[in-house]
């Protein structure tokens, strides 16, 4: 009886160590800092909601061609704390300080309208630039981020 608290502990450590693992391989095979993530908002609802989880591919230069319309991607947007993770509608070509650059006109499922201008040091574009863009969607986990969303939110952290 006295050892059975030493295997628990052995479990819950083994348990931990492989979830950071898992997580670490992910970041690795997706070349991404955020593989999972839990969605915050019902912008994109019915295809995801609040608590689902979303596994992620990172996007850089080299690959931003793997985006399509009717991908979902997240980007991040300055003053917005968390990145916004929308479908892409369509795909054009501003001009960025003299170079022509691929942007992506997105809107989430649930809002009416395109996502706001986008602010660049060469003043608004009417869509996404590329260099904006971290990931695209692969994957969605319906709702096991919903307890961990509830938790933070209770607790003032998100």
């Amino acid at each position: 009886m006295d050892e059975g608290w030493k295997k628990d502990l052995a479990w819950i450590i083994i348990a931990v160590i492989a979830v950071f693992l898992f997580q670490f391989g992910l970041k690795v095979a997706l070349h991404t800092d955020s593989p999972l993530v839990i969605v915050v908002s019902g912008s994109m609802e019915p295809v995801f909601y609040r608590g689902d989880v979303v596994l992620l591919k990172g996007i850089t230069e080299d690959n931003i061609d793997d985006i399509h319309v009717n991908d979902v991607i997240v980007y991040k947007r300055p003053g917005y704390r968390y990145p916004i993770i929308h479908r892409v509608r369509e795909i054009r070509e501003v001009n960025l300080g003299g170079k022509r650059e691929k942007c992506f006109l997105t809107w989430g499922d649930n809002n009416w309208a395109p996502d706001p201008p986008y602010p660049t040091p060469y003043g608004m574009v009417p869509c996404v630039p590329a260099y904006a863009v971290e990931d695209k969607a692969l994957l969605v986990f319906p709702k096991i981020g919903l307890i961990p969303l509830e938790i933070r939110e209770a607790l003032g952290l998100g």
